[in-house]
């Protein structure tokens, strides 16, 4: 490696070792000879664009004319600071979620998925005045095997509410239903499922053939559909369509609806002690009423009552025509027997 030259002489340092602040300091002997010139940074004579000063320039190309304190210039700045960039708070307030009815947050679930829990049985008797048509066994119904069995259940409130039962019956005593007030229980679906959306359209329609056997087979006087779905579903499978909005409507349905007739069967079917077969008859006339599901909030407890109470004056007649009837037929019986006028206790 070669070294440097020994006759080359560094050159001198540039600095002093010392900051000259005399150099920066203000001159106070020449401030009376003039107006002092104060040295400032060349930044503070530009303007720029800063985190602290935001300067924006809009050239204005609209055709309108402009304000008329804006008149005589195409050229606008606008400072804005910096808590200008925020966003201003909403004048209304936050948009509520909407409830979503507990009915559509399910979907459809097979059987395989409940097969755990037993089937509900029927409650069916000879000479019912009304054979209840519901829906299917819920989890709680099939769990405890009583109809209806769910706290928020309206079926036994409306029941008495409305009439058709004298007392307020609890679940525990469906199964004497038919025997105590002539009243039967059965479903368009058995198996059980947490809710209607739970089931398919095909199960239901294919159970309306069940339902119109067991109807030919005990012959009630009418059936309550307990639910529009259901009525849907029987109104399917006989007329091959949808049922129309105009073509709905709770209450009693024409005759032409009755159940248990010209759907083939009559004869072959197996035939029960108790049950009058003699006589052409004219099926077992209809009555749609609400759901009485708690998650059914479609109509105010008001309408509820309203369409129920209907079907309970139809059954407070029926009973009383059927006392009147029995009445007539012990007279005849104590008059059969020779029990009359004269034969009393006391009498010689």
């Amino acid at each position: 490696m070669a070294s440097a030259p020994e006759d080359v002489t560094p050159p001198p340092p540039s600095f002093a070792g010392r900051i000259k602040l005399q150099d920066f300091m203000f001159d106070t002997a020449g401030a009376a000879a003039g107006p002092a010139v104060l040295r400032r940074s060349p930044r503070h004579s530009t303007p720029t664009s800063t985190n602290t000063d935001i300067t924006i320039t809009n050239t204005n190309t609209n055709t309108k004319a402009p304000p008329a304190h804006q008149q005589g210039t195409s050229t606008s700045t606008t400072t804005r600071s910096p808590s200008s960039k925020r966003k201003a708070p909403p004048t209304t307030s936050p948009t509520k979620r909407k409830k979503t009815s507990p009915s559509t947050l399910s979907s459809y679930a097979p059987p395989s998925h409940y097969a755990h829990l037993p089937l509900l049985p029927d409650a069916i008797g000879p000479n019912l005045l009304v054979l209840f048509i519901g829906l299917n066994p819920g989890i709680q119904t099939a769990r405890t095997g009583h109809a209806y069995a769910h706290p928020t259940n309206h079926f036994w409130r409306l029941l008495h509410s409305s009439g058709i039962t004298p007392y307020l019956v609890s679940p525990a005593d469906d199964g004497q239903m038919p025997r105590r007030y002539g009243l039967g229980l059965t479903n368009i679906v058995a198996r059980p499922s947490r809710n209607g959306a739970e089931l398919s359209k095909a199960e239901m329609d294919a159970g309306v053939a069940v339902l119109q056997a067991k109807v030919r087979r005990w012959r009630p006087a009418a059936v309550c559909v307990v639910g529009k779905s259901i009525w849907e579903s029987l109104w399917r499978v006989r007329h091959g369509r949808g049922l129309r909005r105009d073509e709905f409507r709770y209450g009693w349905q024409e005759e032409g609806e009755n159940m248990g007739v010209g759907d083939g069967g009559d004869g072959d079917e197996e035939r029960e002690d108790g049950v009058d077969y003699s006589g052409e008859w004219k099926g077992a006339r209809v009555f749609v009423a609400t759901s009485t599901s708690g998650l059914a909030a479609t109509l105010k407890p008001q309408e509820k009552q309203a369409i129920w109470r209907e079907l309970g004056v139809w059954v407070e007649q029926r009973r009383e025509e059927e006392k009147k009837k029995k009445k007539v037929a012990a007279a005849v019986v104590v008059e059969e027997d020779g029990v009359g006028e004269g034969s009393g206790i006391g009498n010689e």
